[in-house]
């Protein structure tokens, strides 16, 4: 009798272990939830720093281009150029105004496309370290997304200066607006998603975990597309 009751205690489980058991979910349960973080291919980082990759890339050929034609104006005073298809879709009309060249230091002006190829380069370059699955510092993501919102802003004062005060339009130029457009789209759901930024922040993670991304940038992008075709759409397709 003694040695099967000694194997019988041996055979349970006991009882402390049984109580820490049944307390580890209520425990679990009391500690806050994680904020969910979207999943899926159109999430991730090859996606996003690609779209980043293509509208950069995009940027940097046509700041290329413009300042191939800023000098070759230079050299050539008064000749027209590939691009000017009337009085309105003209590069040479925008190329000519003081907006294209808004920066000037001790007597010089710099032309704006040489800035842009300064920097959709370093685009480029983050695009390429983001496909290799590389987690940047928190500062460098954030300067990231400033930088493009710069960029952003930078490229829709030059078109609405087009629009509304040159009144002519450079098909280059509109083109660059619209991947700066895509380029910061890109950089803003990689900050999120990649790069967890900002950290304590559930509205955004949920704002691309619930696909609302898709409405608000379809939105943006015809939005802007009808402005310009409302505007001067008659010229474009002369």
């Amino acid at each position: 009798m003694p040695e099967h009751r000694q194997q019988r205690n041996q055979s349970e489980p006991p009882h402390a272990t049984n109580t820490a058991d049944a307390s580890a979910p209520s425990a679990a349960a009391g500690q806050p939830c994680a904020p969910a973080t979207p999943r899926g291919w159109r999430h991730g980082s090859t996606w996003l720093y690609l779209v980043m990759l293509a509208a950069s890339g995009v940027a940097l050929v046509v700041s290329f281009v413009l300042s191939a034609e800023t000098l070759q104006m230079a050299r050539e005073p008064g000749k027209l150029l590939s691009c000017d298809v009337n009085a309105v879709l003209s590069c040479s009309a925008v190329a000519d105004s003081w907006q294209s060249e808004i920066v000037k230091f001790a007597g010089l002006s710099y032309p704006n496309a040489f800035f842009g190829i300064a920097a959709e380069s370093v685009f480029c370059t983050i695009a390429v370290i983001g496909l290799a699955r590389m987690r940047m510092p928190r500062w460098f993501a954030a300067c990231t997304w400033l930088g493009s919102l710069a960029a952003l802003a930078y490229s829709y004062w030059l078109t609405s200066q087009s629009l509304f005060v040159i009144n002519a339009l450079c098909p280059w130029c509109l083109v660059l607006c619209f991947a700066t457009t895509i380029q910061f789209i890109a950089v803003s759901h990689a900050t999120v998603t990649v790069q967890g930024l900002p950290a304590r922040t559930t509205a955004l993670r949920t704002y691309y975990r619930l696909n609302f991304d898709l409405m608000v940038d379809a939105v943006w992008i015809v939005a802007l597309a009808t402005l310009i075709l409302v505007k001067d759409g008659a010229y474009l397709f002369v």
